[in-house]
């Protein structure tokens, strides 16, 4: 229900409104915080609902006070019992048409015409009663003043609960009474500024609640101020915390002040264990990366700092045994991962042999695959993990951005690893930042990567065979007096549990965990990654001529790009193609270093092609203007009429006379003192195409002498 003379605050923007009149369908309501406020008219219904819907909040009215005659000054009950004669006398009977926006100015101004006013003072009078409540001491020229500021007041009711025992100037603080919509206002607060990033504590959410519901506002110097009530008409600190309490949800309050990815990683309820998922070893394998807190040094110089190693682990989450283990500087990537599950179902007695370790097979006995592996969402989201899937039935649970926790076990080794590092090793990292004056821990490094993987080794030995806290141990388990280390709870769950484990060759394994791409055949090749590669299988077919530019799916280890693989359809066997000598000279190269190369090959083409295009339109300037002056000087020879007969009949003639003056102009002379001085001089004439000497001698013009000169030119060549 709506009442007149309620107050209402706005949750968008803390207006402040007051009901002043209800008729039928419709209420009027006026801005109590505007300095005047005409009113305006809104649905009924829409209202209730917007206050149903907590966008309006019900609020304790900011002039409800009691204020005492005996405490007034004469001059403020004269301005009061004034000022209160107009509206009752000139106003009061005709509020219905002040109420409507439709001729209220009109009524304004007679109203000011009988009171021989300003139609400005009339509208601060009505402002003035319909904001502060409609009565009598509405009128008082200035509330902030009225009252006794500063004195206590006799509340109309007395506040329940137990009396506070802290006095301010020797007078007890008791707060008010905590009803409904003081509730309402508390849960609002709360939502709006102690449930958000800002990360608010709950003595600054009091102090906005204060601001919002409990403070007189008023403008200085053009901003708006707040002056908080006398304490006897706000809440106190100890009621709002109380209700705090009653409204706390652990839950939701940090998934809005952090994160829920924050709560479901540090604060949800640890009511079960990964064990509860597996029935057996293998059934689920746990696969992360870390970066190793330890900065190695080069294998090939001591003195030279490299970066620190990435370490993968594979776990199996029913016996914690970690299967598999790759240490190096590729990653965290699909590259990184993708050592790890080799060195999964690799046999650990050679592996460790690598390392100058000896080991039986029954210190590490694992070399399988799981039924499921739980991986992040990077490196095992791409299109690599497909042969996984598809070809050897391992199905990828990833986990959410962030939430490391559904990793625990895994996580949990890393932080073991790290632990132990940092008490042995040269080169750890000691702390997060060091200050200043610290020494820089990078200079202690001493381990090169080898040795550090051999480290890690030791550490994964040990940890398989100690006894894990806090494990579910079953009841078959006790009985059969077995110890919970993680080798024992391996071989007695294959004994005594389903599990999942598979063997698979390691060279199909490989086939599938390496990435794979498109490649396309021409007549020069497999063309793959601008390389060139050929295969015994692609002669035999005659691919380069029968495929031409079709596209087939090729394996490769970016690492080296001497071989590529073309798999075949059941995923179990391959087609080794290697580098054509065109390509030789990437052998050794990394795919990083091709395409780089490549790339840095299109950048220097396409800078150059800026300077191509400046020299095409020079040249094209330059034939043009050779070709302009030969038409020119064409231009200036037509003054000499000839026939198209006689330009065309003597074709043959003129190439020899040209070709006679060209040797002239050409011949090699290779006589010391020979010069162009001493030389004869000739005269060419370009109109008539002829060769003039300074002793001209008449050609012969007998046909017998031209056909003897064709024949010789034939017999030559040198008519060509």
């Amino acid at each position: 229900m709506i009442y007149i003379n309620q107050v209402l605050q706005s949750v968008k923007d803390s207006t402040r409104i007051r009901i002043i009149e209800i008729e039928e369908s419709y209420v009027y309501v006026v801005n109590i915080d505007a300095n005047t406020s005409m009113p305006k008219k809104e649905l009924y219904s829409s209202l209730l609902t917007d206050i149903e819907q907590k966008e309006w909040l019900l609020v304790t009215d900011p002039f409800a006070r009691v204020v005492k005659e005996e405490e007034l000054t004469e001059i403020q009950i004269y301005k009061r019992d004034t000022d209160w004669e107009i509206i009752q006398t000139n106003c009061a009977q005709h509020m219905e048409k002040l109420l409507q926006k439709s001729g209220r100015e009109t009524k304004i101004k007679e109203i000011a015409t009988t009171l021989d006013v300003t139609p400005t003072k009339v509208k601060k009078l009505l402002s003035r009663y319909w904001q502060r409540g409609m009565n009598k001491n509405a009128m008082l020229p200035d509330y902030a003043n009225s009252g006794g500021r500063g004195k206590t007041k006799n509340l109309s009711e007395d506040k329940v609960g137990r009396p506070r025992r802290v006095t301010v100037n020797g007078e007890y603080r008791s707060g008010i009474n905590i009803t409904d919509e003081i509730k309402t206002q508390f849960e609002h607060a709360i939502n709006k500024y102690y449930r958000k990033t800002n990360n608010y504590s709950l003595k600054d959410v009091y102090h906005f609640i204060l601001r919002d519901f409990y403070s007189d506002r008023y403008k200085e110097n053009g901003e708006l101020q707040y002056r908080i009530w006398e304490a006897n008409r706000i809440p106190s600190y100890q009621q709002f915390y109380y209700w705090f309490k009653k409204f706390e949800d652990p839950k939701k309050d940090i998934e809005f002040r952090k994160s829920a990815k924050e709560y479901e990683l540090k604060h949800r309820p640890l009511i079960s264990n990964s064990k509860a998922e597996t029935n057996g070893p293998g059934t689920r394998f746990q696969i992360d990366a870390t970066a190793a807190d330890i900065y190695l040094v080069s294998s090939f110089d001591v003195n030279k700092v490299i970066s620190r190693p990435v370490v993968y682990a594979v776990v199996d989450v029913y016996s914690r045994i970690i299967t598999g283990v790759y240490v190096g500087l590729e990653g965290p990537s699909w590259v990184g991962a993708m050592m790890a599950l080799d060195n999964m179902v690799a046999d650990k007695v050679e592996f460790c042999k690598q390392y100058d370790i000896e080991i039986t097979e029954e210190q590490w006995p694992t070399n399988h695959l799981p039924e499921i592996i739980i991986a992040d969402r990077g490196e095992f989201e791409g299109y690599s993990v497909a042969g996984l899937i598809n070809n050897l039935n391992v199905k990828i649970e990833n986990t959410t951005a962030y939430r490391g926790d559904l990793k625990g076990i895994v996580e949990r080794k890393f932080r073991a690893f790290n632990g132990k590092v940092k008490q042995k090793a040269p080169g750890a990292i000691q702390k997060e930042y060091r200050e200043r004056g610290d020494m820089d821990y990078r200079l202690n490094a001493t381990l090169n990567l080898k040795e550090f993987t051999s480290l890690i080794i030791t550490m994964v030995l040990q940890h398989n065979h100690k006894i894990i806290d806090k494990y579910p141990m079953e009841k078959e388990m006790i009985t059969d007096g077995i110890v919970p280390t993680p080798i024992n709870l391996w071989n007695w769950g294959i004994h005594n549990r389903k599990g999942r484990l598979r063997t698979v060759d390691r060279n199909i394994l490989r086939l599938n965990v390496l990435p794979r791409e498109k490649a396309t055949i021409s007549r020069a090749g497999i063309k793959f990654k601008n390389l060139l590669y050929g295969s015994k299988r692609a002669i035999e077919e005659q691919w380069y001529a029968k495929l031409k530019n079709k596209s087939i799916e090729v394996v490769y280890d970016p690492r080296s790009l001497d071989k590529i693989y073309i798999p075949n359809d059941n995923g179990m066997d391959y087609e080794t193609c290697i580098l054509l000598e065109p390509s030789q000279q990437y052998k050794l190269d990394f795919l990083e270093d091709v395409v780089f190369q490549h790339q840095l090959r299109n950048e220097l083409e396409e800078e150059e092609r800026s300077k191509q295009v400046q020299l095409t339109i020079n040249a094209d300037a330059m034939m043009e203007q050779i070709i302009k002056g030969a038409e020119q000087k064409k231009k200036k020879a037509l003054h000499q009429p000839t026939s198209k007969k006689e330009k065309l009949e003597a074709i043959r003639e003129n190439k020899t006379n040209e070709k006679q003056a060209n040797r002239e102009e050409e011949k090699f002379d290779l006589s010391p003192t020979s010069s162009i001085a001493e030389q004869p001089t000739e005269v060419i004439d370009f109109v008539s195409r002829t060769k003039l000497e300074q002793t001209v001698e008449k050609k012969s013009s007998s046909r017998l002498m031209d056909k003897l000169k064709r024949k010789r030119d034939e017999q030559f060549g040198k008519d060509e």
